[in-house]
């Protein structure tokens, strides 16, 4: 998977659905211009981070997805305003929204963004690193099939595995807007490295399977990272922001 660097937003089209990798480190050191972006509830929600480091990477996130969104609707970043849908995800309030659908994760230096004219879009990132209690953090959240498909997998590949599964349960719950309420253990996606990514089986649902496609995204060495959709994308386009933020 290729990401091109762009500093311009391409024209979205209904179907389409655009994925946005951004470096979070290369804009930390404008820190201090770029926090004026921020909503004064954005920079006391940073300020209940226990460590500073934490703090400033999600606000500079919370930057970048604010320049992104303001590309996209044609209006300042400082611009863009939120509210919290009915079940807990942020979306666009009026009177922008709800013009574009949109969900944002980071993790460590990278951020990752989607955004879509229509259906719901959830996206995740995770950097790939051991965990010493790995199987007991599947054994609390990943459904008997996922954990049965996990210990199948050889010890080399493992660990692999797992955040493949994690990124994309967090995907699809996002994009469901419901976080962490909704029951990671009442469904199953697919997590062999190298098979294709899949919802397999939601529980007391049949069909609700067959409503989302899954994409695994290869941002950069050493993480992983999962794309949901409601729906299968007409037109998927990956690229690097590197428009300025504003």
């Amino acid at each position: 998977m290729t990401w091109p660097a762009s500093a311009h937003v391409p024209r979205l089209l209904e179907g389409d659905v655009h994925v946005w990798l951004a470096d979070l480190n290369d804009r930390v050191e404008h820190f201090g211009k770029l926090a004026s972006i921020l909503s004064q509830d954005e920079r006391e929600r940073a300020a209940r981070f226990y460590f500073e480091r934490d703090a400033i990477r999600w606000m500079v996130s919370r930057v970048v997805l604010r320049s992104i969104l303001g590309n996209y609707l044609g209006v300042e970043a400082s611009d863009v305003r939120f509210q919290i849908g009915a079940r807990g995800k942020p979306e666009l309030s009026a009177p922008l929204g709800p013009r574009l659908q949109f969900n944002a994760s980071h993790s460590d230096r990278l951020g990752l963004y989607v955004m879509a004219r229509s259906g719901r879009v959830g996206v995740d990132i995770e950097r790939v690193r051991p965990l010493p209690d790995l199987e007991a953090i599947a054994g609390r959240t990943f459904s008997p099939q996922e954990r049965q498909a996990l210990g199948a997998v050889s010890s080399a590949k493992r660990c692999a595995a797992f955040f493949n599964c994690w990124t994309r349960k967090e995907a699809y719950i996002k994009a469901l807007g419901d976080g962490l309420t909704y029951p990671l253990e009442r469904f199953t996606v697919s997590l062999i490295p190298g098979a294709p990514p899949k919802l397999e089986d939601v529980q007391d649902d049949p069909a609700e399977a067959r409503r989302w496609s899954l994409t695994a995204l290869a941002p950069a060495a050493g993480y992983a990272a999962a794309l949901a959709t409601e729906g299968r994308p007409a037109r998927l386009r990956c690229a690097q922001w590197q428009g300025r933020e504003r």
